[in-house]
């Protein structure tokens, strides 16, 4: 799969370019490793030489992803919505967040978030590092403020020394937010037995082969949205779920009514893991979820012109929910860097 254009290309390699000059060299064998992290049909992800991964900063940002101390009441982590074994995404319609409350929208997957240009589901927030701070005081979520999480976490010594080792300092909150970006930052997906087939070293199956010839065609045009390396182009769409929305999607940070009801087109990379589907849980199954778009979804202003009646038969059903499936990627799921060990 190529990489997009000369362009591109040339802002990626200013972008290294700018990370090993401002770096010791040290700092250029970190650069390294985390390069032998990108599987090599990537693109190399654009990251400020500010917010680069080291070995330091990941371990830290490990560490408090899977804190439960970083909610109100000690009750969840990072990790208890965004669970390794399911993509890093959660199997309910909407989280619990601290106490039991619960969360207003489901929990997408955290993999490849590093090559993500905007987030949160309405792409309100360009970074991570800003993203970091939603679930930490949102109320139904962790339900706390970055201040008193470093007030508390301060007092434990191992927090000390490891922050003193990333960042120099004790665990400011600049050294919280940048650390579990930079852990977020190496959840990089690549390995699926699709990622195999396109780089010569697996086949497909009779079924899988037609299901990835109807995912590509003009017959369902799923390629439209969820083309490119990341199984999303990363627009917003409004994709006839409701006739009437409840949560006004991407119009709520907007506010703009050609809005309503769109969301960010998530990534198909491991899709199989991540049920339920859409920006509420509403939807089961893959199966379901094809059979709404095959249906072409309810009438809504904003709907995409793109959801229309497809009129699939069952075995092209089938074959598209195979394609799916070699999207999974259980090397990621099981990486033992992601693990809290």
């Amino acid at each position: 799969m190529k990489i997009g254009s000369i362009k591109y290309e040339f802002i990626c390699i200013v972008s290294l370019l700018i990370a090993l000059m401002s770096c010791a060299k040290e700092s250029e064998m970190e650069l390294f490793n985390y390069l032998d992290l990108i599987p090599s049909h990537f693109p190399i992800p654009i990251i400020h030489p500010d917010s680069f991964p080291s070995e330091e900063k990941i371990d830290l940002g490990r560490k408090l992803f899977y804190d439960i101390r970083l909610s109100k009441n000690n009750t969840i982590s990072c990790a208890s919505c965004h669970q390794q074994s399911l993509a890093f995404s959660d199997s309910l319609a909407f989280s619990f967040g601290d106490n039991k409350a619960i969360g207003t929208r489901n929990a997408p997957s955290l993999a490849n978030v590093v090559y993500q240009n905007k987030l949160l589901r309405e792409g309100s927030l360009p970074t991570l590092e800003m993203q970091v701070l939603v679930p930490i005081q949102e109320h139904n979520e962790f339900n706390s403020n970055i201040l008193d999480i470093s007030k508390k976490l301060n007092e434990i010594s191992e927090y000390r020394q490891m922050s003193q080792k990333a960042f120099g300092s004790e665990l400011t909150p600049f050294a919280i937010t940048r650390s579990i970006a930079a852990f977020e930052r190496i959840l990089i997906s690549g390995q699926s037995k699709y990622d195999d087939y396109i780089n010569g070293r697996t086949e497909l199956s009779e079924l899988e082969l037609k299901g990835k010839e109807l995912f590509f065609s003009e017959k369902t045009n799923c390629y439209l949205c969820h083309g490119t390396f990341l199984f999303t182009n990363q627009s917003f769409e409004n994709n006839g779920l409701y006739a009437n929305y409840k949560d006004n999607g991407r119009e709520r940070f907007t506010l703009d009514p050609s809005d309503n009801g769109k969301f960010k087109v998530p990534s198909l990379r491991n899709i199989a893991l991540t049920a339920p589907y859409m920006h509420d849980g509403s939807i089961f199954s893959l199966e379901k979820v094809i059979e709404h778009y095959n249906k072409g979804g309810k009438g809504h202003y904003n709907k995409s012109p793109l959801i229309k009646e497809i009129n699939l038969l069952e075995g092209e059903k089938k074959a598209l929910i195979a394609f799916l499936s070699t999207l999974t990627d259980y090397k990621f799921t099981n990486n033992k860097k992601f693990k809290n060990e």
